[in-house]
């Protein structure tokens, strides 16, 4: 169902939809506001989708969708692109891969022929992946091996899920990026990026009908793949708090706590956005009033809930000062967590964040790019691009006693699990993290 709201801020009516014979479906909205156009491609593969030996498959796939095919050669994708005056970028999480182009209109049939190309005939050799695998290695040194949060993080979701594929990184765990073979990227792109695990969102200054042609003409010939594996599910009910130390160069102490919450498509997932930003969103937010301003326990307190196909996870990171002792500060995180689950937030909190929720969706809706981008979204985690936009009529309908419920059925202390940051002093002269 979408609600009024969302109509009002996206005509779903107007919105062109069809499915090529191989499968790829397709998404089509005009909105000739500005000259422009924003063009996704979202293939349904994430980390999700992977197996133990093969971790960081899909992360290192993003990269070698830039190296070349068979009418643009390596490196002339964004060559080319550019010199239409468009850019492009792509990004990979738990759930899906999207790559999207924003450009002046009348480059839509560079950018399809570009990115039929691909789609079409991925160049994968041994020297290209030996490249973007070295390139993949230096980003997981920086972002997660030399990172406090990185490394936290990683452990945390290898608590938090005991066997579902949620468990493991984004990036892949080093030594599974290191055994990456050539065949397993063939399979890989043959069964994950062909058109029948794809959606295509175009938003902006075009004619629907001219462009459903000129996409027939450039990926109609594209091949089915096979059925993806279905993801394993059946992750075991946790029965008490689950901690990890982690030992590492740093200033100071952190903590980083998570529970799992509900998926994407659970009405509660609405309310735990709701509580987010009561919690930790703004200097009047709960952990940042009472752990940095009143009992000066922490340099910095954030919370995120991010909407996923399967059950998620609720995260609070508390950044200490070096000579507070982590069971003082994560004494009063329980305690302010355990206050909303017992008594509850007040109108004034819930109406506040639900005005900063909204502007998000609002801003998001405001722009071709934020369009395309939202309908991948909602198809890709709500299983139907009309839901874009829904959010809207979601945070509008929780209350106060629903905040209440969500802390007290998800953020209970059996349901969480805890990682703890004990600084270390650096080693053979070695830089601390950041």
């Amino acid at each position: 169902m979408t609600g009024r709201a969302a109509e009002r801020i996206l005509d779903v009516d107007a919105v062109r939809d069809l499915a090529l014979p191989n499968g790829l479906r397709v998404r089509l909205l005009r909105d000739t506001s500005t000259p422009t156009v924003s063009y996704y491609t979202f293939f349904r593969v994430g980390s999700r989708n992977e197996r133990v030996g093969l971790t960081g498959i899909s992360h290192l796939f993003e990269h070698m969708m830039f190296n070349g095919a068979a009418r643009y050669g390596p490196k002339e994708f964004d060559r080319v692109l550019e010199s239409r005056g468009g850019h492009s970028n792509a990004y990979t999480s738990n759930d899906v891969t999207a790559y999207y182009e924003d450009f002046a209109a009348d480059a839509l049939p560079t950018v399809v022929d570009l990115e039929s190309d691909r789609m079409r005939s991925l160049r994968i050799d041994d020297a290209t992946l030996e490249q973007e695998r070295e390139v993949v290695k230096e980003e997981r040194l920086l972002r997660t091996e030399n990172s406090v949060f990185g490394l936290m993080e990683e452990q945390l979701e290898s608590l938090v899920f005991q066997s579902h594929p949620y468990r493991w990184p984004v990036i892949g765990w080093m030594e599974d990026i290191q055994r990456i073979g050539r065949a397993d990227c063939e399979a890989f792109f043959r069964t994950y990026y062909a058109p029948s695990n794809a959606v295509v969102y175009a938003v902006g200054d075009l004619d629907p009908d001219a462009t459903a042609r000129l996409l027939e003409q450039h990926y109609g010939d594209i091949p089915a793949g096979p059925a993806p594996a279905p993801v394993p599910q059946g992750e075991p009910p946790q029965r008490g708090e689950r901690r990890a130390v982690i030992r590492f160069p740093a200033q100071a102490p952190a903590v980083l706590a998570g529970w799992r919450g509900p998926p994407a498509r659970h009405p509660d997932a609405a309310a735990l956005d709701i509580l987010q930003v009561c919690l930790a969103v703004g200097e009047s937010s709960r952990l940042r009033r009472k752990m940095v301003l009143e009992a000066e326990v922490a340099v910095s307190v954030s919370v995120s809930w991010g909407w996923r196909i399967d059950p998620g996870v609720f995260l609070a990171f508390v950044e200490l000062p070096p000579r507070v002792h982590p069971a003082r500060a994560e004494k009063i995180l329980w305690a302010e967590i355990g206050k909303v689950a017992d008594r509850g937030v007040s109108a004034a909190e819930v109406k506040r964040a639900r005005a900063l929720l909204r502007s998000g969706v609002l801003h998001e809706l405001a722009t071709h790019h934020g369009v395309a981008h939202a309908m991948g979204q909602a198809e890709a985690l709500l299983g139907d691009w009309r839901e874009a936009g829904r959010a809207l009529d979601l945070y509008a309908a929780v209350q106060p006693a629903d905040v209440r419920r969500v802390a007290r059925e998800y953020l209970s202390e059996a349901q969480r699990s805890v990682v703890m940051l004990e600084p270390q002093p650096p080693a053979d002269g070695r830089a601390e993290a950041r």
